[in-house]
């Protein structure tokens, strides 16, 4: 098959969840056999190459704009697509549906992954907010499939919109590293840390992190991995803090990302909003002990291989959790366990990539 990546930033990964879907699936497909492009927005990858990990390459210009940055390289990405005989063109979020059936004039068959809810996040105005309801509405006419990697998601699809979707889980896969230069240039100590990773923005709620660690008598730290474009008000807010203990790192990626997963004491995913974060199911890769905000999603995610707080209070619960685990080592290796058992069974990505070549095969009617 000749298959597309359309609607992120590109490959190598270097920002979020879907360049990793992206960079991780696609080069799966490609070692089984299939041609594989994605494209890419050239201010986000700077790799000279053409190819990487066997995908082709193709940087093409955009808006750098908050609002149409995403849409716009979108839409020349899918006019391009139109010369390209490609078999699937495989969109990433909701956002870009109005765009998705453009590949279809020519004959190929387009599948998107909605992603969570993106119109509840806090960054988008009202009208921006609409505009993307409106991108999940119209999701399952523009494209021939869409893609769910929540069962949550799946359901809002079905009672809101009418459409079904398929279910796929997104992947995890982890490689530990030994204690190392990422540890040492942050002062952090091996299982002395509470991790956090994500973009730094209201909605993925850092803050409860570093609030509920105000009253915690411990020498543990904090580690915040992650930054975000857009958000520098909120970002300047949670840095105020005077804690010597919580520790911003920005984007770490490849081994320092590695490094620091491998030897927290704790992972918190925080977030409030979307659905499979793929910072944990990564983190349950690495064999942490995750605690979550309890929305829906991140309890699907989890299954009873977590712990959880009630986000609605902010870090006052998400405080008496690690007070817990800060007192009961034993009881965070027991979710430890749990938790590398669960990504092993559900997110593994050799699985992911089995479910999404059956999926393009089935919508190209079983040829190859």
């Amino acid at each position: 098959m000749k298959i597309a990546f359309i609607g992120t930033r590109g490959v190598p990964a270097s920002y979020s969840g879907f360049e990793t879907c992206v960079e991780e699936l696609g080069s799966r497909l490609a070692r089984r056999g299939h041609e594989v492009t994605a494209y890419c927005r050239p201010h986000h990858v700077h790799y000279p190459l053409p190819a990487y990990r066997g995908m082709r390459l193709v940087k093409l210009p955009t808006l750098q704009n908050k609002y149409l940055d995403t849409i716009v390289h979108a839409a020349i990405s899918s006019l391009h697509a139109l010369t390209q005989g490609y078999d699937i063109a495989f969109y990433c979020i909701a956002g870009n549906s109005p765009v998705a059936w453009i590949p279809r004039i020519a004959g190929q068959r387009t599948a998107i992954n909605v992603d969570g809810l993106d119109w509840k996040r806090e960054k988008w105005p009202r009208l921006a907010k609409k505009y993307l309801q409106w991108t999940e509405r119209i999701a399952g006419k523009t494209a021939n499939v869409v893609v769910t990697d929540s069962r949550a998601v799946q359901r809002f699809y079905r009672e809101h919109y009418g459409t079904e979707t398929t279910y796929i889980a997104y992947g995890a896969s982890a490689q530990k590293r030994p204690p190392g230069t990422a540890l040492q240039k942050f002062g952090l100590e091996p299982r002395r840390y509470i991790l956090f990773v994500g973009r730094l923005v209201p909605e993925n709620a850092p803050h409860h992190l570093i609030d509920a660690f105000d009253d915690l008598d411990t020498d543990m730290k904090v580690v915040i991995v992650g930054d975000a474009p857009y958000a520098e008000e909120y970002i300047a807010s949670i840095r105020s803090t005077d804690d010597p203990r919580i520790v911003f790192t920005g984007y770490q990626f490849g081994e320092a990302y590695q490094e620091l997963s491998s030897h927290a004491y704790a992972f918190v995913e925080t977030s409030g909003v979307g659905g499979t974060h793929p910072a944990l199911v990564e983190q349950m890769a690495f064999g942490n002990c995750v605690v979550v905000n309890d929305t829906e999603e991140n309890l699907e995610t989890i299954g009873d291989a977590g712990l959880s707080y009630h986000g609605a209070d902010g870090g006052k619960s998400l405080r008496q959790v690690l007070a817990d685990l800060l007192s009961h080592p034993e009881k965070v290796e027991a979710y430890r366990a749990k938790a590398a058992e669960r990504a092993a069974q559900v997110y593994d990505w050799e699985r992911v990539t089995d479910a999404y070549e059956s999926l393009f095969l089935d919508m190209l009617g079983g040829e190859g």
